[in-house]
C-alpha cells in the first residue's frame, strides 16, 4: 500500500509525543529529526523536506501550541496541516470549458500508464459526473497504443476517434474536437504520444497540439513507483508545456510516496487524480487532507463513505437489515455482500481508512488474501440453492460433494459453515441492540477468509 513505510515511521514517532502534557523545544527537535529522516527515506525531494521541517518547527514551538492543554496533539495537528499543504491543500477539480467540449490533453512518458489512465478518466467522468466523453488516439507512432485505446473504448462502450498512424497528431486532435461538437460529446480526452525519455521532438509535437487545440487541461501522467524520477519528469514537462495538473499512477503499489509529497512543491501544479489499482474504475480524485490523515494513521472516513455509497444499493441494504433482524440472512446474501465490499477495493486498504484500525487488536498489519475470498466464493457456489438458504441441512455427504465441487477440503467447508452460523447470531444481536450500547465487540467472530 502507498506510504506504508512512511506512515509506520511517522506514527511510531508521534506516539512518543502524542500524550505528553508538556512539550519542550527539545521534544520538537527530536520529533522533527525523525520526521526528516522518514521523509528522506520515502524519497521526498531534499529541498522540499528542508522547507517542510522548517515550517513545522516554527509552528510547533509557537507559545500557543506549547501552552495548550494537549500540546502533543497540537504538534501532530501542525504536521497534518503542513502535510496537507505540501500535497496541494485542497482537492483540485477539472477546469470545465465555458462552451463544450472540455478538452483534456494527456501527456507523459511511455510506460507511465497514460493510455489506461485516459480510459479511466473517461470512465470516471461518465460514472461520477454523467458526462459523454470522446477518447482520441493521437499516438501515431505506436499502433499498439491506438489498439489499446480502441480496446478500452469497447470495454467501456465509449467512442474512440482514430485516424490510424498516417495522420498528423495535430490534425487528429482538431478533427476530433469537430467530431465531438457534431456528436454532442462534452469532453475530449486526447491520448498523446510518449517516449522512453523527454526529448525535443516529443515536446515540439506536444506544443503544436497545445497551440492548435488550446486544451482546458493538460494532465501529466507519472508513475508514482519511480519516486524522484517522477518529480524530475514532472519538472521537465511543466517547464515545456505548463501542465495544469498531475495524475499519479500506481499509488496503490509498494511506493514510498516521495513523488506525491514532492510534485506540488517542485512544480506548483496540483495532483488531480491518483490511480489506485488496475481496474478501469480505480481512479480517484486526489484529496490532500484525506491522504495526510491516512499517512498519520487518522483514517479516511469520507473516502470510505463515498466508496460505500457508490457500491451499496440502499434498498438492498434495508432488506438486508431486516433479514439480519429476523435471522433469515442466507449464504446467497453473504455472497452478495462480499461482492459489494470487494468492489470497494482491497480490504486491507479499506481497513486503513478506519480511524484507529491499526491500533485494534487483530487488525494491525492485517493483510487479506484475495485468494481466500475466491475459495469462500467457490465453496458457496458449489452448494445447491436449498443448501445456501438453509445450511443446517448440509450433512457429511453434502460437505464432501461441496468440497469436491469447489476444489477445497471438508475442513474448510466446516469452518465456513461454523463461522457463518456465528456471524448470523452476532448480526441478530447487533441489530436488536441498535441504539443501545453493546457489550464489547464481535464475540470472537472472525471473518471466513
Amino acid at each position: 500500500m502507498a506510504f506504508e513505510g512512511l506512515a509506520d515511521r511517522l506514527q511510531h514517532t508521534f506516539q512518543k509525543i502524542k500524550g505528553k502534557g508538556k512539550v519542550t523545544e527539545a521534544d520538537v527537535k527530536e520529533m522533527t529529526r525523525e520526521v526528516r529522516l522518514a521523509l528522506l527515506e520515502a524519497d521526498v525531494n531534499f529541498k522540499v523536506v528542508k522547507d517542510f521541517i522548517k515550517r513545522v518547527k516554527e509552528r510547533a514551538v509557537d507559545q500557543e501550541v506549547m501552552a495548550s492543554l494537549t500540546p502533543g496533539q497540537q504538534v501532530i495537528k501542525v504536521v497534518k496541516e503542513e502535510l496537507t499543504d505540501l500535497m496541494g491543500g485542497e482537492q483540485s477539480k477539472i477546469a470545465v470549458a465555458n462552451r463544450p467540449p472540455t478538452v483534456i490533453m494527456m501527456v507523459g512518458l511511455q510506460g507511465a500508464g497514460k493510455t489506461t489512465t485516459t480510459g479511466k478518466l473517461a470512465n470516471h467522468l461518465r460514472k461520477k459526473h454523467n458526462r459523454n466523453p470522446l477518447l482520441v488516439a493521437a499516438d501515431v507512432y505506436r499502433p499498439a497504443a491506438i489498439n489499446q485505446l480502441e480496446t478500452l473504448g469497447n470495454q467501456l462502450d465509449m467512442p474512440v476517434f482514430s485516424k490510424g498512424t498516417e495522420a498528423s497528431p495535430v490534425d487528429i486532435a482538431n478533427e476530433a474536437i469537430a467530431h465531438a461538437k457534431d456528436n454532442h460529446n462534452d469532453y475530449v480526452i486526447i491520448d498523446t504520444a510518449g517516449r522512453l525519455h523527454v526529448d525535443e521532438h516529443l515536446m515540439d509535437e506536444l506544443k503544436q497540439i497545445r497551440t492548435n487545440v488550446q486544451p482546458d487541461e493538460i494532465f501529466l501522467v507519472v508513475d508514482a513507483m519511480t519516486g524522484q524520477d517522477a518529480v524530475n519528469v514532472a519538472e521537465s514537462f511543466n517547464d515545456q508545456l505548463d501542465v495544469t495538473g498531475v495524475v499519479l499512477t500506481k499509488l496503490d503499489g509498494d511506493t514510498r510516496g516521495g513523488a506525491a509529497l514532492s510534485i506540488k512543491a517542485v512544480t506548483d501544479k496540483p495532483i488531480k487524480f491518483a490511480g489506485m489499482g488496475e481496474k478501469l474504475d480505480q481512479l480517484e480524485p486526489f484529496h490532500p487532507d484525506r491522504m495526510a490523515s491516512r499517512i498519520l494513521g487518522m483514517g479516511d472516513v469520507l473516502s470510505l463513505i463515498e466508496k460505500a455509497q457508490n457500491e451499496v444499493d440502499e434498498d438492498q441494504a434495508k432488506q438486508l437489515e431486516q433479514k439480519m433482524r429476523d435471522a433469515s440472512f442466507t449464504l446467497d446474501d453473504f455472497l452478495d455482500q462480499m461482492g459489494q465490499v470487494r468492489n470497494m477495493g482491497p480490504l486491507d486498504e479499506l481497513l486503513g481508512m478506519i480511524p484507529g484500525a491499526d491500533k485494534m487488536k487483530g487488525l494491525k498489519n492485517v493483510q487479506v488474501d484475495e485468494k481466500q475470498l475466491n475459495h469462500v466464493e467457490a465453496i458457496i457456489k458449489s452448494m445447491t440453492k436449498q443448501e445456501r438458504e438453509d445450511p443446517g441441512i448440509i450433512n457429511a455427504s453434502r460437505k464432501k460433494r461441496i468440497a469436491k465441487g469447489s476444489g477445497r477440503n471438508v475442513s474448510e467447508v466446516n469452518r465456513l459453515l461454523k463461522q457463518f452460523t456465528d456471524m448470523k447470531k452476532m448480526m441478530k444481536q447487533m441489530t436488536n441492540q441498535k441504539g443501545k450500547k453493546g457489550k464489547g465487540g464481535f464475540g470472537g467472530f472472525k471473518l471466513p477468509f
